[in-house]
């Protein structure tokens, strides 16, 4: 009841911004629609043919909401959304990062395990903030190792633009706001040690920061707040940490249910979602203020969130325009289609073929070979790189914004897509598709196989009977023809793209 609530109290806040902005809602979607699109959405994978078919034909009514209940619980939802917080954590052995393949493996895994484990949000920020001793055998330790200068202003930052969804730049704070909140993390300080590559991050006593006209010491200073009389031993970012996660600061839970209401809808409610500040006004400053609330009465539990989003109807709502909603460009009367992630895209090519990718880090180390069994989502150092993975947008982990991934589609992606030996060789050469083909009797049957594989749906009337035709009739036989409607299938908007 409280979930439905829930649910219906977002589609309420949306259909009023939505009347009052005279764009009418399109139709719900499919099913056929809703189990690829959550897949994608939430484990980053593709559904199979039986998982597709077992939700068609069951008659629960309330299959979706269960659906949503199952994915939420599986292993694929941490490595997922690991992925997406490594992209803003900058997790990459590499430059600027530099963290080195061992840090970068435990400062993964430990991301990931918190994921999976449904760290309240509040406890994950606060063990990254507050974070000391080795980069290897501490890994939060490790937000405080990707800056290039080392100062307290960088690490604000990306802290501001990581857990307040703030870019300095637009914040619109005073010199002296802006140093009093530099001055929380003056006392971070590194040292070697006798181990390759090894760090320690700790709270230096004697360090402080010094106002450049003043020549004074800046005590630590919350926004809007007066300056904190700390103890010379006082580490001053945990005092940053009890100020960012209470349960009335203004920023920390409206800035993640922004980034998870853009990760899921495809725009913020502000948006950019990294881009909260005075002069980016929310689409919907009610519907933000309902999830902040909901975030911090459900004790900071991000699946919540998801949740309740997933299981709504704007949520849930068709990909199609209507006459009515067609210019509707800020809001949420369709779901906004867009392509897949780099890394999703080359998955579900080699989920489909039953093949592999061959990646190797920049970086030799003897824990670094990449079996090519293992699936890009999975991969946890942002230097290890495709030409694939970069000409379909991934980020380089060098800046935290969302921005750096680039879902956009180009010629050069479609082209590589027809015309690569790299496609070619997976649908010619990949096991799966010829386990497929053999396992049903008829051109008919593998047309409807290769369609609930590859687009998650059967195929309508009309295509079953052309694709089947061309099988039967093609030049090079039934088993070129087979591989060919792969290709096609595969190279259709239907497959590139999220709706």
């Amino acid at each position: 009841m409280e979930q439905a609530a829930a649910r219906n109290r977002i589609d309420a806040l949306v259909s009023d911004r939505q009347t009052a902005a005279g764009f009418s809602f399109s139709e719900p979607c499919a099913d056929a629609v809703f189990v690829r699109r959550v897949y994608l959405d939430v484990i980053g994978t593709l559904p199979t043919a039986d998982e597709v078919r077992r939700f068609l034909s069951s008659r629960d009514s309330d299959k979706r909401a269960k659906l949503i209940d199952e994915l939420l619980d599986r292993p694929e939802f941490a490595e997922y959304w690991a992925l997406k917080w490594c992209d803003l954590l900058r997790v990459k052995s590499e430059f600027p990062s530099n963290l080195w393949p061992n840090a970068v493996q435990a400062y993964h895994y430990w991301i990931q395990n918190a994921l999976r484990q449904n760290m309240p949000y509040d406890q994950f920020a606060r063990a990254l903030l507050t974070a000391s001793g080795s980069n290897f055998r501490d890994p939060p330790v490790n937000f405080y190792r990707p800056f290039q200068e080392r100062t307290p202003h960088k690490i604000l930052d990306t802290t501001a633009l990581i857990f307040m969804g703030v870019r300095l730049e637009h914040s619109g704070w005073s010199e002296d706001q802006m140093l009093g909140m530099d001055a929380f993390f003056a006392k971070v300080a590194y040292k070697k040690t006798d181990e390759w590559k090894e760090e320690i991050v700790y709270s230096d006593p004697e360090k402080q920061l010094i106002n450049p006209a003043t020549k004074q010491p800046v005590m630590p200073t919350p926004l809007g707040g007066a300056p904190l009389k700390l103890d010379k031993y006082d580490d001053p970012r945990v005092a940053f940490a009890n100020w960012l996660t209470a349960p009335d600061n203004p920023w920390f839970s409206k800035a993640i249910v922004n980034r998870i209401w853009f990760w899921l809808m495809g725009r913020g409610i502000i948006h950019e979602a990294d881009d909260i500040c005075q002069g980016n006004p929310a689409w919907s400053p009610e519907l933000l203020s309902y999830l902040e609330k909901e975030l911090v009465e459900n004790k900071y539990d991000l699946k919540h969130i998801y949740r309740i989003i997933l299981n709504s109807s704007t949520y849930q709502i068709s990909s199609i325009p209507t006459s009515e909603n067609l210019a509707d460009e800020k809001g949420f009367s369709h779901y906004r289609v867009r392509r897949l992630d780099a890394e999703v895209l080359i998955d579900a090519i080699c989920q489909i073929t039953g093949t592999g990718e061959e990646y190797s880090s920049p970086i030799p180390e003897p824990f670094t070979y990449i079996p090519s069994s293992k699936r890009t989502i999975t991969l946890s150092d942002g230097s290890i790189k495709s030409s694939f993975l970069e000409m379909f947008g991934r980020p380089g982990r060098d800046s935290s914004l969302e921005s750096d991934r680039n879902n956009s589609v180009s010629v050069f992606q479609t082209l590589h897509l027809l015309n690569s030996s790299h496609i070619q060789n997976k649908i010619m050469k990949g096991p799966r598709l010829r386990k497929l083909m053999n396992s049903v009797p008829g051109d008919k049957e593998r047309v409807g196989l290769l369609y609930m594989e590859i687009l998650s749906r059967p195929p309508a009337p009309q295509e079953q009977k052309i694709a089947t035709d061309y099988i039967s009739t093609s030049g090079n036989g039934p088993e070129a023809g087979f591989y060919d409607l792969a290709w096609a299938l595969m190279n259709t908007s239907e497959f590139i793209l999220k709706h």
